[in-house]
Order: structure tokens, then C-alpha cells, then sequence
């Protein structure tokens, strides 16, 4: 299996399927893929209806090897594309950029790899997933969706013991 069929994996593991809150600012989804996002790469049929090979097309493309999970460690890249789904790419790279004290501008380059590269990638991910859930508990929807972020984040920091 390849690190990314993993990725795929564990992000249909916490995405499910068909998920249409109404307190999600993101709105309808299917696998994780927003409407907007699926319109974006041309499909313009029942959210319900997405295949699940065009999503994960479109996680390949704009999510992992947008933030250049590609090039990354697998630990660090597994977390970085989770964040990157779910709070969009540049918010992401900023966790990461303030995780490795790089100026968080939310663009990943060869200073934000060079600083990745140059961490123990424990110390990365455990700093990252503080940013992170830093971020989520600032959230105003914090009280309704902030219980199942919480368990995403340990359930990523369960994967980081075991991708080590």
C-alpha cells in the first residue's frame, strides 16, 4: 500500500460518507469533499452520488500533494493532509509553519521544508497537533462539533505512535 492509499484510508475513516450540518460551515459533503470542492474539479452531480475514485482524485491533488505530503515524512505528511482537509490547505501549512517556527505565511516552500527537515519529526507532529487543536478550541463552533475534533486529534496522535 502506498503512504498515500493510506492517507486515503485514514481520512475516509474520519470523514465517513454523506454529512450535510447545518452548522457546518463547510456544507454539504461526501468522503470529506465539499460541494464547492467537487465543482471545482468538474463534478456537478448529487453530492450523494460522488465516486468515491473522484475523491480521492481530488485528495491526491488538492490536499496532499498541495501541501507536498509527497515530500514529507510520512508522520508528518498524514497529519498535514488530515489538517489540510479539514481546515483547507493554507490554515494547515500555518500549523505546520508555527509547529517548526517558520513565518507562518501558509505557503510551503523549500524554508518550510528545510525547517520541517531540520526537527525531530515527533517534536513536529506533537507541536502541530497543539496548534491545531489551539485553533479548534478558538472555533465559535467549537461546542458543537469540538468532541469529535478532539478524538480526531487523538486518534492522529495514536497514528503518530504507530507511523514512527
Amino acid at each position: 500500500m502506498s503512504i498515500y492509499d493510506m492517507i486515503f484510508d485514514r481520512l475516509m475513516d474520519h470523514e465517513g460518507g454523506y454529512v450535510n450540518h447545518p452548522n457546518d460551515p463547510g456544507g454539504e459533503t461526501m468522503y470529506g469533499v465539499t460541494k464547492r470542492v467537487a465543482q471545482a474539479h468538474g463534478y456537478w452531480g448529487d453530492m450523494r452520488r460522488l465516486p468515491k475514485s473522484l475523491a480521492k482524485e481530488i485528495t491526491e491533488k488538492s490536499y496532499y500533494k498541495a501541501v507536498k505530503g509527497d515530500q514529507l515524512d510520512r508522520l508528518i505528511a498524514w497529519q498535514l493532509t488530515d489538517a489540510a482537509y479539514n481546515h483547507g490547505k493554507r490554515q494547515a501549512v500555518k500549523f505546520l509553519q508555527r509547529a517548526v517556527g517558520a513565518s507562518d505565511d501558509g505557503l510551503i516552500g523549500p524554508r518550510t521544508l528545510a525547517a520541517v527537515a531540520a526537527m525531530d519529526k515527533n517534536d513536529v507532529v506533537l507541536l502541530f497537533n497543539a496548534e491545531r487543536l489551539e485553533f479548534f478550541t478558538n472555533l465559535r463552533i467549537w461546542q458543537t462539533f469540538g468532541k469529535g475534533w478532539a478524538r480526531r486529534i487523538a486518534k492522529n496522535l495514536r497514528y503518530a505512535a504507530v507511523d514512527n
